[in-house]
């Protein structure tokens, strides 16, 4: 995942998917992703513009990928999303090479912050 300075930006997607090797291969043939493996529960994809994850992590969802936007402040993204009238769904937690907190939207869609750290 990168930043480049894009804060409050779409900067991931992340599929969870039942078997990461099955989704490897069928994204990577139908449309020529790229592929980096960050263990077995995590592999980082490339479109060639667009970089997400496919994970096991976490239940298959149904609606689609998580859109995972970057912030440099957590604490202050939390509070305008809570302030706009979001509500936050799964509190902060970390994982190799940050942190981040998942919230839902006005119209119930989830979709998550995070940073580096």
């Amino acid at each position: 995942m990168t930043t480049d300075n894009r804060p409050y930006k779409i900067d991931n997607i992340e599929f969870n998917v039942h078997d990461i090797e099955r989704s490897k291969a069928f994204y990577g043939a139908v449309f020529g992703w790229t592929f980096t493996d960050y263990g077995p529960a995590y592999t980082e994809f490339s479109d060639g513009r667009l970089s997400g994850g496919f994970t096991t992590g976490e239940p298959v969802r149904a609606g689609g990928p998580l859109i995972i936007l970057y912030a440099d402040d957590l604490a202050l993204a939390r509070q305008a999303i809570t302030r706009a009238g979001g509500s936050i769904c799964r509190p902060e937690f970390s994982f190799p090479g940050g942190s981040r907190f998942h919230f839902t939207d006005l119209d119930g869609y989830e979709l998550a912050v995070w940073t580096h750290g």
